[in-house]
């Protein structure tokens, strides 16, 4: 087996083990009665500071984004359409207004982006949940991202995550390239060969 083998072997290996702790930790929520996750309460705390202006016409409510929706100050959820968080990419944190026309129409506008890191990962997919692993980390994408870049399974991406927080998901940047030859398999031949 090639070093090379070896090496995504082993890659592959670490990345199920992390994959089935959060599982386990998953299900260990469930069974204790944990429903909501460490990261939405915080985004609800950070919400609850935030505006909510109501007048005839209009409702002006400002959120901060947890990955899927926008939780109000309110504590209440706000779905996010996941085009526009993909095309926008949004990532938790960031600060969003949402304006609620008098005819229902949403109309969200990003006011307060958190401080971004980028990583490189690769894209999977695990029940039903397309992921980014990158730097010993699982990070969820949203399906909008995947299908908006045209991304597969196996793809390496650009992943654009909280600088300074842990977080379960990241925006797709991009899809990086596969350029020709770049394989796992590398050709060994003898010099000797050649001259013969």
């Amino acid at each position: 087996m090639s070093f090379a083998s070896k090496l995504a072997l082993v890659k592959e290996m670490l990345e199920s083990a992390v994959s089935n702790t959060r599982s386990a930790q998953r299900i260990i929520n469930d069974l204790a009665g944990d429903s909501g996750s460490a990261d939405s309460k915080k985004y609800e705390e950070d919400a609850r500071s935030l505006n909510m202006d109501i007048d005839e016409e209009t409702k002006i409510i400002e959120g901060v984004f947890d990955g899927q929706n926008m939780i109000g100050p309110n504590g209440k959820n706000y779905p996010v359409p996941a085009n526009y968080a993909s095309k926008s990419k949004l990532i938790p944190g960031d600060v969003l207004k949402l304006t609620i026309s008098g005819d229902g129409h949403f109309i969200y506008k990003q006011i307060g982006p958190i401080e971004r890191n980028k990583i490189v990962g690769v894209l999977t997919k695990e029940d039903g949940q397309f992921k980014v692993l990158g730097e010993g980390k699982v990070f969820k994408v949203l399906l909008a991202s995947v299908t908006y870049f045209k991304a597969d399974v196996g793809d390496e991406v650009t992943l654009v995550v909280p600088a300074h927080e842990e977080s379960e998901w990241g925006a797709i940047e991009n899809v990086i390239p596969k350029v020709e030859g770049d394989d796992d398999h590398e050709e060994e031949y003898d010099d000797d060969d050649e001259n013969n």
